[in-house]
Protein backbone atom coordinates (compact mmCIF):
# COMPACT_ATOMS: atom_id res chain seq x y z
CA UNK A 1 0.00 0.00 0.00
CA UNK A 2 1.20 3.09 -0.79
CA UNK A 3 2.13 5.82 1.78
CA UNK A 4 -0.59 8.30 1.27
CA UNK A 5 -2.59 5.48 1.57
CA UNK A 6 -1.60 4.34 4.97
CA UNK A 7 -1.94 7.50 6.18
CA UNK A 8 -5.29 8.37 4.96
CA UNK A 9 -6.22 5.28 6.76
CA UNK A 10 -4.66 6.58 10.10
CA UNK A 11 -6.53 9.93 9.95
CA UNK A 12 -9.59 8.01 9.06
CA UNK A 13 -12.14 7.50 11.94
CA UNK A 14 -13.28 4.20 12.66
CA UNK A 15 -16.99 5.11 11.14
CA UNK A 16 -15.01 6.52 8.14
CA UNK A 17 -13.39 3.65 7.14
CA UNK A 18 -16.47 1.53 7.53
CA UNK A 19 -18.73 3.75 5.84
CA UNK A 20 -15.77 3.60 2.75
CA UNK A 21 -15.79 0.02 2.78
CA UNK A 22 -19.91 -0.10 3.05
CA UNK A 23 -19.34 1.94 -0.19
CA UNK A 24 -16.88 0.14 -2.23
CA UNK A 25 -19.24 -3.24 -1.01
CA UNK A 26 -22.09 -1.46 -2.53
CA UNK A 27 -20.66 -0.46 -5.80
CA UNK A 28 -18.50 -3.94 -6.18
CA UNK A 29 -15.54 -2.75 -5.99
CA UNK A 30 -13.64 -4.25 -2.82
CA UNK A 31 -10.26 -3.51 -2.05
CA UNK A 32 -9.86 -6.32 0.57
CA UNK A 33 -12.72 -8.91 -0.45
CA UNK A 34 -13.11 -10.60 -3.66
CA UNK A 35 -15.47 -9.21 -6.47
CA UNK A 36 -18.90 -10.27 -5.87
CA UNK A 37 -19.06 -10.37 -1.88
CA UNK A 38 -22.59 -9.77 -0.97
CA UNK A 39 -22.54 -6.62 1.59
CA UNK A 40 -23.34 -7.37 5.43
CA UNK A 41 -22.32 -5.98 8.58
CA UNK A 42 -19.45 -8.62 8.87
CA UNK A 43 -17.91 -8.21 5.32
CA UNK A 44 -18.33 -4.41 5.58
CA UNK A 45 -15.74 -4.71 8.79
CA UNK A 46 -13.54 -7.15 7.11
CA UNK A 47 -13.46 -4.74 4.02
CA UNK A 48 -12.42 -1.99 6.39
CA UNK A 49 -9.17 -4.61 7.61
CA UNK A 50 -10.99 -4.67 11.01
CA UNK A 51 -12.62 -7.20 13.22
CA UNK A 52 -16.62 -8.18 12.14
CA UNK A 53 -17.25 -7.22 15.99
CA UNK A 54 -15.76 -3.79 16.08
CA UNK A 55 -18.90 -3.10 13.84
CA UNK A 56 -21.49 -3.12 16.43
CA UNK A 57 -24.70 -1.61 16.70
CA UNK A 58 -24.43 -0.01 20.10
CA UNK A 59 -20.82 1.59 18.77
CA UNK A 60 -22.26 2.83 15.04
CA UNK A 61 -25.85 2.67 15.05
CA UNK A 62 -27.04 4.90 12.12
CA UNK A 63 -24.15 2.70 9.89
CA UNK A 64 -25.34 -0.35 10.92
CA UNK A 65 -28.95 0.60 10.33
CA UNK A 66 -28.20 1.53 6.97
CA UNK A 67 -26.24 -1.52 6.16
CA UNK A 68 -28.97 -3.50 7.62
CA UNK A 69 -31.61 -1.31 5.16
CA UNK A 70 -29.48 -1.77 2.33
CA UNK A 71 -28.95 -5.12 2.73
CA UNK A 72 -32.73 -5.57 2.72
CA UNK A 73 -33.73 -3.69 0.26
CA UNK A 74 -31.24 -5.88 -1.65
CA UNK A 75 -33.21 -8.66 -1.36
CA UNK A 76 -35.48 -8.60 -3.29
CA UNK A 77 -33.27 -8.04 -6.31
CA UNK A 78 -31.59 -11.16 -5.45
CA UNK A 79 -33.03 -14.33 -7.37
CA UNK A 80 -35.56 -16.34 -6.46
CA UNK A 81 -35.55 -19.08 -4.60
CA UNK A 82 -37.42 -20.89 -7.80
CA UNK A 83 -34.46 -19.48 -9.90
CA UNK A 84 -31.49 -20.40 -7.34
CA UNK A 85 -32.86 -24.02 -7.08
CA UNK A 86 -32.64 -24.39 -11.31
CA UNK A 87 -29.63 -23.37 -11.19
CA UNK A 88 -28.64 -25.98 -8.66
CA UNK A 89 -30.28 -28.51 -10.73
CA UNK A 90 -28.54 -27.36 -13.88
CA UNK A 91 -25.38 -27.69 -11.84
CA UNK A 92 -26.44 -31.13 -10.67
CA UNK A 93 -27.25 -32.30 -14.03
CA UNK A 94 -24.33 -31.16 -15.81
CA UNK A 95 -22.03 -32.82 -12.71
CA UNK A 96 -23.70 -36.00 -13.31
CA UNK A 97 -23.37 -36.02 -17.21
CA UNK A 98 -19.82 -35.42 -16.72
CA UNK A 99 -19.64 -38.55 -14.32
CA UNK A 100 -21.35 -40.10 -17.12
CA UNK A 101 -18.70 -39.25 -19.42
CA UNK A 102 -15.91 -40.31 -17.14
CA UNK A 103 -17.57 -43.77 -16.13
CA UNK A 104 -18.14 -43.91 -20.53
CA UNK A 105 -14.41 -43.48 -20.92
CA UNK A 106 -13.46 -45.91 -18.30
CA UNK A 107 -15.32 -48.15 -19.93
CA UNK A 108 -14.20 -48.16 -23.41
CA UNK A 109 -10.32 -47.78 -21.94
CA UNK A 110 -11.29 -51.20 -20.27
CA UNK A 111 -12.98 -53.09 -23.56
CA UNK A 112 -9.73 -52.03 -25.33
CA UNK A 113 -7.79 -53.90 -22.47
CA UNK A 114 -9.77 -56.66 -23.03
CA UNK A 115 -9.44 -56.89 -26.36
CA UNK A 116 -6.10 -56.95 -26.32
CA UNK A 117 -5.50 -59.34 -23.55
CA UNK A 118 -8.14 -61.52 -26.06
CA UNK A 119 -5.61 -61.10 -28.91
CA UNK A 120 -2.67 -62.11 -27.01
CA UNK A 121 -4.20 -65.20 -25.25
CA UNK A 122 -5.51 -66.16 -28.79
CA UNK A 123 -1.82 -65.57 -30.32
CA UNK A 124 -0.22 -67.43 -27.68
CA UNK A 125 -2.91 -70.49 -28.12
CA UNK A 126 -1.90 -70.88 -31.44
CA UNK A 127 1.93 -70.59 -30.89
CA UNK A 128 1.28 -73.24 -28.50
CA UNK A 129 -0.68 -75.74 -30.99
CA UNK A 130 2.21 -75.09 -33.25
CA UNK A 131 5.23 -75.93 -30.62
CA UNK A 132 2.95 -79.05 -29.92
CA UNK A 133 2.73 -80.17 -33.39
CA UNK A 134 6.96 -79.55 -33.75
CA UNK A 135 6.84 -81.56 -30.93
CA UNK A 136 5.14 -84.73 -31.79
CA UNK A 137 7.18 -84.86 -34.97
CA UNK A 138 10.08 -84.59 -33.22
CA UNK A 139 9.47 -86.58 -30.40
CA UNK A 140 10.13 -90.45 -30.71
CA UNK A 141 7.36 -92.45 -31.12
CA UNK A 142 7.93 -95.75 -28.20
CA UNK A 143 5.92 -98.35 -30.24
CA UNK A 144 4.25 -101.16 -27.45
CA UNK A 145 5.13 -105.08 -28.34
CA UNK A 146 2.48 -106.94 -26.81
CA UNK A 147 4.61 -110.01 -25.80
Amino acid sequence: MPTYEKQHDQTLTAEQRFREAFERLKLGVPQVLPKGTRVSQNNVAKEANCDPSALRKARYPLLVIAIQEWVDSQKSEQPSLARQNLLKQRKKKRDTRKTMADFKKQRDQAIGLLADADLRILELSEKVADLQAKLDEIKPSAKVLNL
